[in-house]
């Protein structure tokens, strides 16, 4: 059972390889929202921002001779972009499961004889992959217009390894809205708030610059210690307890993404 459910899941992934590969569009699409709030936020609002940087705690910002303005800014932003990236990914995700829910395609996926898990696991693996790359894509832009990280061999193996559970708890948790959705067109808005919430923690600007109510909800919202340990992981600056907060945050997402979305998925496909 285990080998065909291996099997049927490397072939399903195939599938959406395959989607992916058919339609490029989308893909371009996805990478090119990252990339424009990269370059928009480094040269347009870069050389503002970054001269108040001084309490982010950057190696080297508000130093004699430190680094100030749009070079700080970009260090600063750079790992929010990329966890915007997995979001993005995450949210083409939800609209590829949403339209194999409702255009009839699981319906026949469930007269055939392979392992119910293997559709989702599909998709999740297609994702991962996905995300893995476009990461990829956005850093080497990052590192284009002055992004310089300071991380070790180990750390960046440990900002992957980080980039790696927070693209599967995304991926579960958009599975699950592409489910749950009844139309294709409502499965692309649904994940919204992923792309949303970066803003609203420390990705763009530092917490301590928020108004009280503001800067609370930024504190205790999941992509804040997600943001700073990825942060301090390429850029040297302090994590502290951070790190288990990320990990609390990616483990809690991914098992009730996953238990929600394998419950939705029981029942059956949507109908418009």
């Amino acid at each position: 059972m285990t080998t065909y459910a291996i099997s049927d899941s490397a072939t399903m992934l195939r599938r959406n390889l395959l989607h992916l590969r058919r339609y490029p569009s989308l893909t371009v699409m996805i990478l090119g929202m990252p990339i424009v709030f990269l370059l928009l936020f480094v040269y347009v609002f870069g050389g503002t921002l970054g001269s108040g940087l001084h309490g982010a705690g950057l190696p080297g910002v508000g130093l004699h001779g430190a680094i100030t303005g749009r070079t700080a800014y970009v260090n600063y932003v750079a790992p929010a972009i990329i966890l915007l990236t997995a979001a993005a990914v995450a949210q083409g995700t939800a609209i590829s499961v949403a339209s194999d829910m409702t255009e009839g395609i699981i319906a026949r996926f469930r007269t055939m004889a392979i392992a119910p898990s293997s559709v989702l696991t599909g998709h999740v693996l297609g994702s991962l992959i996905q995300a893995g790359l476009g990461m990829a894509v956005v850093t080497g832009v990052a590192v284009g217009v002055g992004f310089r990280p300071t991380a070790t061999p180990l750390e960046w193996l440990a900002a992957a390894g980080l980039l790696v559970l927070v693209s599967l708890a995304f991926t579960w948790l958009t599975v699950g809205l592409g489910l749950a959705a009844r139309s294709v067109e409502t499965a692309s808005n649904s994940p919204m708030f992923l792309i949303l919430l970066p803003f609203l923690g420390s990705g763009f600007v530092p917490t301590a610059s928020m108004p009280a109510a503001l800067r609370w909800f930024a504190e205790y919202q999941p992509f804040t210690p997600i943001t700073e340990t990825l942060r301090g992981l390429l850029m040297g600056t302090g994590i502290g307890h951070q790190a288990w907060l990320a990990l609390a945050w990616c483990a809690a997402i991914t098992i009730a993404s996953y238990l929600w979305a394998k419950t939705l998925y029981r029942r059956g496909p949507n109908r418009p």
